[in-house]
């Protein structure tokens, strides 16, 4: 052990006689950087053999050397102090996060009173009499309430969980009510079929609006009607994105209900509106007031989400989404306020709104600096059209606009499905594709999509298209699109392999629109 002990201490001095060589060599170089006595001597010493530009050289070699050092010491002086405010920051950001937590528990108490305050109101409304004396209310000499307290009860009785109320919350919804009491609907016309209501549309908006589309734009509009609730009209600016849902309201005679998105928009509140609990009023819009009245109608009722990417879709419509997505049509609910008012509207259910089925939501999108890329989870559930060249004109006969009821529009997309159902051909050639895209890009076709497709198909080539065309479409809005959040640099090469595969599978210059959308991928990455 103590042969251990000697060989541990002999080890340790060595070791730490090296640090201390470190030092002392640090030490002795400062002392000598800085010695300025032994700067003189040299200067007085080699002086003596100086002309006169060897004395200027000196001088300026002397000043350079002491703005070197001085430029040194700021710098050090800088980072010193801006170490000093990091720290303080740091020091200054956690006790404001502690306020913050601070505030935030005091916050969570005081809504855990309102709460409890709420819940003994509650009790106390249900209790007994079945009523509630509201603040204000005054007692006569005899004990009994007067009439503010009479007045009082009247607003706060609650029976079924309904609260009994002379006051109106939703001006504009009651006003809905009101109309459609004496609204006699108009004749529709259910002889039209799917191709004769494109050609009519088409012939409308050149002969009366001086608006010009192509068949073809059309054709998909209506066939994306029959596939999703949202469509999306994308492309650059004054093509007719906004004109094309406006005007086809005009010609059904329902005009559309455009909704101005704003780049400030958040929630959904922005959409449908908010109860105010200051006023007892709930601010309706009107996106709210025509998903009601689309429920007493049999109309075709759009609502046009006008530039709809300025703000993030996620936001402010993500309720709606969700709601859409559900398989059952009688789910289709949309909570507006917490309870129920006796002098609520008529198809109000206990604070919810149904969504009807004939209502389409068709959203404008700029792809620009000024917008925000639309996500795939939007895209998924929306049809996408592509407006990207100006119409050209032509001379169309003056057609009258027409009464299209929904229940006609909804039968027509029925009857599509089932006389042009995808050929079994054509779904094993989609299957092939799938796979093919599976093994060389890792993206697959989602079964949305392929529902979605099932149902734009058929009705593109009830509309008079060719079902190739339509399955084109699908796959270059709805599958390629996907493509562009991949290194499309590094697959160059599959992107030219499947187009050709693409033209052995399904024809050469049979889907060109996929393909060149996929040729401008390869272009631009």
């Amino acid at each position: 052990m103590n042969g251990f002990l000697k060989w541990f201490f002999a080890f340790m001095s060595e070791m730490l006689k090296g640090y201390a060589e470190i030092v002392n060599g640090a030490v002795r170089g400062i002392k000598q950087i800085f010695d300025i006595k032994n700067y003189i001597e040299i200067f007085k010493e080699y002086s003596t053999d100086f002309g006169a530009l060897g004395w200027i050289l000196s001088i300026l070699s002397i000043i350079i050397i002491i703005a070197i050092y001085v430029l040194i010491a700021v710098m050090i002086f800088m980072f010193i102090r801006k170490y000093i405010r990091f720290r303080h920051s740091l020091v200054s950001n956690e006790d404001l996060l502690e306020e913050i937590a601070l505030l935030q528990r005091r916050v969570m108490k005081m809504a855990k009173e309102k709460d409890e305050i709420m819940a003994m109101k509650v009790a106390q409304m249900g209790g007994g009499t079945g009523t509630m004396t509201l603040p204000g209310a005054q007692t006569g000499a005899d004990g009994e309430e007067g009439t503010e307290a009479a007045a009082a009860v009247a607003v706060g009785t609650v029976e079924d969980g309904v609260v009994q109320t002379v006051d109106y919350r939703f001006s504009k919804l009651i006003e809905v009510d009101n109309f459609y009491k004496s609204y006699t609907p108009p004749e529709y016309d259910n002889d039209i079929d799917l191709s004769g209501i494109c050609d009519r549309f088409r012939n409308f908006a050149c002969s009366r609006m001086h608006l010009f589309y192509e068949l073809k734009t059309i054709r998909l509009f209506v066939a994306g009607m029959a596939s999703t609730k949202l469509i999306i009209l994308q492309g650059i600016s004054g093509t007719g994105k906004t004109s094309l849902p406006y005007s086809f309201g005009k010609f059904l005679q329902v005009d559309t209900t455009i909704a101005s998105v704003q780049p400030s928009w958040r929630d959904r509140t922005e959409l449908f509106g908010y109860f105010n609990e200051f006023t007892k009023n709930f601010n309706e819009t009107e996106v709210l007031k025509r998903i009601y009245s689309s429920g007493y109608n049999n109309d075709v009722n759009l609502i046009l989400l006008d530039e709809m990417n300025i703000a993030r879709v996620e936001y402010y419509f993500a309720e709606m989404l969700s709601i859409l997505e559900m398989p059952n049509a009688d789910e289709w609910e949309l909570d507006i306020v917490p309870n129920a008012w006796s002098t609520d509207p008529v198809k109000l259910d206990k604070g919810k709104i149904r969504i009807p089925q004939n209502i389409w939501y068709v959203g404008t999108a700029n792809n620009d600096d000024s917008t925000f890329a639309i996500s795939d989870k939007v895209y998924d559930r929306a049809q996408p059209i592509n407006l990207d060249a100006k119409g050209i004109p032509f001379d169309a006969p003056d057609t009258p606009p027409m009464n299209l009821g929904f229940d006609h529009l909804d039968r027509l997309f029925r009857e599509a499905f089932d006389k042009y159902p995808i050929s079994q051909e054509n779904l094993k050639k989609i299957q092939q594709l799938d796979l093919w895209v599976i093994e060389k890009l890792r993206v697959a076709f989602g079964n949305r999509i392929l529902k979605q497709m099932n149902f734009f198909v058929p009705v593109y080539v009830a509309c008079g298209g060719e079902e190739l065309d339509g399955i084109d479409y699908v796959l270059a809005t709805k599958i390629f699109r996907k493509f562009e959040s991949l290194n499309l640099a590094m697959l160059r090469e599959e992107l030219r392999e499947l187009c050709t595969y693409m033209n052995k599978l399904f024809g050469k210059n049979k889907m060109n629109e996929s393909i060149a959308y996929l040729e401008r991928l390869q272009k631009l990455f």
